[in-house]
């Protein structure tokens, strides 16, 4: 463990190195690094996130994602990052009042939007390497389903506090476009009502009396982009 936590910080001071070390002994012209000259870019992406529908299975699930992506480098490597995306998902409904065998009471449309902000790392610095660039990122952020009502267990999502962090690459073959994939985790927490934990004439809960009343999931979205790179 002790190796592991002394080579972390040297692989990091490696990567940062690398670009200007690797181009020793390349014509420029025949380098294999190119700088990234703009410092902003607007990005539309679209993919699938796969939501966690916690331990009592109404939580919103898996659906396609599209949203808007704005970065601007704010020195050496790093740069500021906003997300903010639509995703399409579905929830089970349930009601804790009825028996087991009749509690479930479908699949509804649950619109989810999580939006984020935080720090990108581009792990070649400011260049890419036959135009390629991976990253890293991390941020906090919310998800929410604007207080969508309408549950007769009285389980709401509502707005929970998310912290994100994933990572991608992006392609930067010249000119001021570019493609990227990403895969990003959303980690939030779920709270259960009163109801889920309660026994209704000697009929089990939904859920345990010991459990806890929330619990923190994670939810990944792998997403594909194409940007606008401006302002040099």
């Amino acid at each position: 463990m002790r190796v592991f936590r002394m080579l972390v910080p040297l692989a990091a001071l490696a990567l940062g190195a690398l670009p200007s070390e690797a181009q020793v002994g390349h014509p420029p012209q025949r380098s294999p690094y190119r700088d990234l000259t703009f410092r902003q870019e607007f990005s539309l992406f679209s993919g699938y996130y796969s939501g966690a529908k916690g331990r009592a299975r109404v939580a919103p699930a898996s659906g396609p994602m599209v949203g808007l992506r704005y970065e601007v480098r704010i020195g050496g490597p790093a740069e500021f990052t906003v997300r903010l995306a639509r995703v399409w998902s579905e929830r089970l409904v349930r009601d804790p009042n009825l028996a087991p065998e009749a509690r479930d009471l479908g699949i509804r449309a649950w619109p989810l939007y999580v939006g984020d902000a935080g720090i990108t790392l581009n792990l070649t610095g400011q260049k890419s390497y036959w135009g390629l660039v991976p990253v890293v990122h991390g941020g906090v952020g919310l998800a929410t389903d604007f207080g969508k009502a309408g549950d007769p267990g009285g389980f709401k999502f509502g707005t929970p506090f998310a912290i994100s962090f994933g990572g991608g690459v992006r392609w930067v073959p010249g000119g001021q476009f570019q493609l990227r994939a990403d895969l990003a985790d959303f980690f939030y927490q779920l709270e259960y009502p009163d109801a889920y934990f309660t026994p209704v004439a000697d009929v089990a809960p939904i859920l345990s009396g010991t459990a806890a009343k929330g619990e923190w999931k994670h939810n990944l979205a792998l997403t594909v982009g194409a940007s606008y790179l401006f302002f040099r």
